[in-house]
This record gives structure tokens, sequence and C-alpha cells, in this order.
């Protein structure tokens, strides 16, 4: 195989364990928006579920509607909406639906009546993020207006949240003044007659730092797949998280080259001595970034080695000096660190950017391969050979939802 990217289901549930254990009293909600941050979106919500996550979480209406038709059945909830999205089709499937204005409310309203069934309404508080999310000054009238649709039978209004924009760095003056700027329009609506389900605003680093942020629910987005939200929190290993994926190549290529060699497009990079060269067949359309140029690194031949010259679409070299390799050897860009391979902070840190963005970015040309795709429900990782199941394969197995977990109770 040219490369795969492999991923612990096993690891997966276990950082779902790990992360409920962190908020026993909260629901949890594992976020799987952009195809599960590149995990897969379904192998990935199934694995969820099973270890206990009573929600899932997506951005689109489109990610919600395909866990639907793939089989899940339990709570469900999308946020991201733009004027004519599928509203009707996101009722209908009791997929819970974030309103950040009137015109989102306008719209599912209007969803709902054509469906002929009440739509599950979750309201979002911009409490400072700047981004999605309805200001303190307009929240009266939204609210107002929700508690009239909810009276009519239109809608029923079954969350209250926001999202932090600085929980990643603790300390940060703007989480408290988040928290009480929530709790004030949290406040203000169940004055007005709103009886959420559920009130939710910690995102992974709040969940892991921040207890009195999960309320009744917490919604761990990077962290339910073991990679740590950023290194001011702390690594995965301080919260007893394995990161899932490891990306791996078969090496396509290996030759001796002359010192003065120049290596790649533009010769960025220039041989210092005779060396051999190991060409590793992934590139940035597979989602290695460009920046990794001369910077990021690789597991090949047992030692950790530097990408030499440019990332180009489908390839890159690597420079293993004196050290010998051969052709459809392993080279690990990153994975959990265990064999000593680079981690995806690592080529976070080497590129300038965040770990969310290095796993996230693999592209569809890599396959996913998935580990103990056939574990049971909180079974440890099995101690033997792993079982190797691909996304397509999980897919033709229909449901989602593991037996018994086909709807979700109020936290206590």
């Amino acid at each position: 195989m040219r490369a795969r990217a492999t991923v612990d289901l096993a690891a997966l549930r276990a950082n779902v364990r790990a992360l409920r254990a962190r908020a026993p009293r909260a629901e949890l909600m594992a976020v799987v928006k952009a195809d599960a941050y590149g995990h897969g979106a379904v192998p990935c919500a199934r694995a969820a579920r099973q270890a206990g996550a009573s929600w899932l979480g997506t951005a689109t209406p489109q990610e919600a509607i395909a866990l639907r038709a793939a089989g899940d059945t339990g709570r469900l909830m999308c946020w991201l909406w733009t004027p004519g999205g599928p509203w009707r089709e996101a009722v209908e499937a009791d997929i819970d639906v974030s309103v950040s204005g009137m015109w989102a409310l306008r719209e599912a309203v209007a969803g709902a009546r054509a469906a002929g069934r009440a739509a599950r309404v979750q309201l979002k508080a911009d409490t400072g993020l700047g981004r999605n999310g309805c200001q303190p000054h307009d929240w009266a009238d939204l609210v107002a207006a929700a508690r009239r649709a909810e009276a009519d039978g239109a809608i029923r209004v079954t969350g209250v949240w926001s999202h932090f924009a600085c929980a990643d760095e603790p300390g940060h003056p703007s989480i408290a003044a988040q928290l009480t700027a929530y709790r004030e329009m949290l406040a203000h609506a169940e004055a007005a007659g709103i009886a959420p389900e559920v009130r939710h605003i910690a995102n992974s680093p709040a969940l892991l730092t921040l207890p009195d942020a999960h309320f009744d629910l917490v919604r761990p987005g990077i962290a339910t797949y073991g990679v740590s939200p950023s290194p001011e929190v702390g690594v995965s290993a301080d919260f007893g998280l394995r990161p899932a994926m490891t990306l791996s190549a078969s090496i396509a290529l290996v030759k001796r080259v002359p010192g003065g060699h120049g290596v790649s497009y533009g010769h960025h990079y220039h041989t210092p001595g005779d060396t051999t060269l190991a060409l590793v067949p992934v590139g940035y359309a597979d989602g290695v970034p460009r920046a990794a140029s001369d910077t990021g690194p690789v597991l090949v031949a047992g030692k950790w080695r530097t990408v030499a010259g440019r990332v180009a679409m489908d390839q890159f070299v690597v420079d293993l000096g004196g050290d010998r390799a051969t052709v459809g050897e392993e080279a690990v860009l990153f994975g959990p660190g265990d064999r000593g391979e680079p981690t995806a902070e690592d080529w976070a840190q080497a590129v300038g950017t965040i770990a969310y963005e290095i796993v996230t970015r693999i592209g569809q040309r890599v396959p996913r391969v998935y580990l103990h795709a056939d574990s049971e429900p909180g079974a440890p990782s099995p101690a033997g050979p792993a079982t190797l199941t691909t996304e397509d394969e999980i897919a033709r197995t229909g449901d989602v939802s593991p037996a018994g977990n086909a709807g979700a109770g109020t936290a206590t």
C-alpha cells in the first residue's frame, strides 16, 4: 500500500471513556465533524457511541444527515447553517439544529412545518468568541421569538449553548468573562420559559481544565482522537489520552547520490556529501503540508529524519546520510509516539500550525485502515493481533449506533 492512515478505534474508545471520567455528571458529545477530524466519521461515530457518547456533533447538516443514513439513531446535533439549507431533512431525521439569529429560526420553523413535526432547536449565544452565535443585545428578541415558535408547536428548544475562544490558554481572562456571559444569557432564556434539555459550552480544553464549565454536556473534538488541544493545556498522556491515527507510507525508491546534488523543486536542499536518499510517496495532495519542506519530521530506518527539500504534490525525499533503507520499508510521518515516531503535535510545531490541522487535512487519497473495529463496547484493547478493517467495510455493515443507545436522557 502506497500510504495509509491507520486509526486505532480501541484507542478512540479509551479516549472517550477517559473524557467521560473527567466530566462524570455531564453527558458527552463526540464531535465528528470534518470526517471525524480526518479519522473517518462513520467508524469513529460508532466507536464513540460504544464507549458511551450519548451525543454526536457535526458542523454541517450534510455531515449529520450522512450519519443518519449510516444508521445512527442517537442524539445528533449540527450547527453550521446557511440560508436555504436542508432544514426539512434535518427535522425529519430528528437532528438538533443550532440557531444563532432570526433568519435561521424562521427557516427552522419553515422546515418543521414542511416536515409536519416540531424541530429540535438549540439556541447559540455569542458569549465572546465573535464568530457564530447571537450577540447579547439581540438575545432577548431571539429568545422571545423561539418561545413563541415553541408555544405554536413548531419547535422544541432542546439546548442553550456557546463556545470558548481561548479555553486552550489556561488563565486567559476571556474564559471567566465568557462563563459569566453564558450564565447570564442562559438565565435570561430560562426566565423567559425556555427549559433546555442540555446546556453546554465546554470544548476539549474546557472539558480537560474547567470543571465549572461542564454543565449538562461536554463537547470534546480533538481530544476524542487522543490529541491534546494545545501544548499549554498539556500533552495527551497527561490526560490519559492516546492519539488514534498513524500516518505512514511505503518507501518508493532508495538511491545513492553524490555530494552537492540538488533535491526536489527549486533545489533548496543540496546533499552535504555522498549520501542515500529515500523517496516517500505522499505529498501535499495527500495533506502533507508544503510548509513542511526542509522541516517535517519522519521516522525512517529507526531514526528521525527531516524532509529534504520541497514537499511536492505526490512525494518528498529524506536524506538518510550513511544509513540504509529498503524499498517498501515503512516511513512513519506521525503516530502516538510509542515507537519513537513523530506525533501530530511535532508536525504542528515544525510547520507553525496546530495539531488539529495536521490530522484533519489528510486527504481521501490516503486509505483509512481501522484497528479493533470489532471490539465490544467497553472492552480493553485486544492484546493479540490487530483487526484491520477499511472504512468501506465498516460502512457496509450499516448501523452506527450500538444496540440500546438510540436515545439520550437528561444529564444528572
